[in-house]
């Protein structure tokens, strides 16, 4: 049976962010479950599948999770590993106030329409730096409300928001590819070998799942090994093995990469968050 763990980074009158870890260790769906308030929940370390009724979603960290309270939900774990992520609970109002309104339903209370919607590497970064900034104690109660909601805008607000008109069976196939890559990802990939994998072209693979997840296969690819960074920088002082770890060709690709994505190098990146 899975064991969940769960840690309260910061809990106000406005929000509250918990760390929550589970250890996976159940392939199967788990027993039906519901969240008692509505939450956004970020994935920063490991991938499972959620489940509300026969809709599926994948949880990795290029997601933002939405559970609604009361919502009845199933999860299972695919891959090895467990999960661990960062879940944000908000004041229903100030939740109506900040998301646009053609993600959430007003009555009778107000919850997301969707499961789940990808967030761009800003959004990441910002996850990792509440992250490491509340666990160290080096971030104020004040500032962290304030990331928060830049979070939740970043990750809800027209730039990061993508209404995908895919049918069920090419989201599956998406599916399929984001299992995949994150079973390994260190893996240099090729098109042929993913299409072998999952029983298709090449070229029906790429226009699929760019359809579905609004960027290319290589980017999605790239964005969870960053994110996977953001998770792992605290813990390496040998950047040139962690690059490697992550699949990266060289110190300076990895370097180049996390500066474009998240304007600061990872020495950087992680100066900021240990301060």
């Amino acid at each position: 049976m899975s064991i969940l763990t769960s840690r309260i980074l910061l809990s106000t009158e406005t929000l509250g962010l918990r760390s929550v870890h589970c250890t996976g260790t159940c392939r199967h769906r788990s027993d039906e479950e519901c969240a008692s308030a509505t939450q956004l929940v970020f994935p920063y370390r490991g991938l499972y599948l959620r489940h509300v009724g026969r809709d599926q979603a994948v949880a990795d960290a290029n997601h933002v999770l939405f559970f609604n309270a009361q919502e009845g939900y199933q999860v299972s774990h695919p891959l090895d590993g467990g999960d661990s992520c960062l879940s944000l609970s908000l004041d229903p109002a100030l939740l109506a106030e900040l998301a646009p309104h053609s993600l959430l339903r007003t009555e009778p209370e107000v919850a997301f329409r969707a499961q789940s919607m990808r967030i761009d590497a800003r959004a990441q970064a910002l996850v990792a730096l509440l992250r490491h900034s509340l666990e160290q104690g080096s971030i104020e109660p004040l500032e962290a409300e304030a990331l928060t909601l830049t979070l939740v805008g970043r990750s809800l607000g027209p730039r990061s928001t993508r209404d995908s008109a895919a049918s069920h069976g090419r989201r599956r196939l998406a599916d399929r590819v984001k299992l995949l890559l994150s079973s390994d990802l260190s893996r240099r990939w090729t098109l042929a070998e993913i299409g072998r994998a999952i029983g298709c072209s090449p070229v029906y693979l790429t226009q699929v799942f760019k359809q579905v997840e609004g960027l290319p296969l290589y980017q999605y690819q790239l964005q969870l090994r960053l994110a996977r960074a953001l998770d792992l920088l605290a813990q390496h002082e040998d950047l040139s093995a962690l690059a490697t770890e992550l699949g990266f060709s060289s110190h300076s690709h990895f370097s180049h990469a996390f500066h474009r994505a998240y304007g600061r190098s990872p020495t950087e990146f992680r100066r900021v968050t240990q301060a």
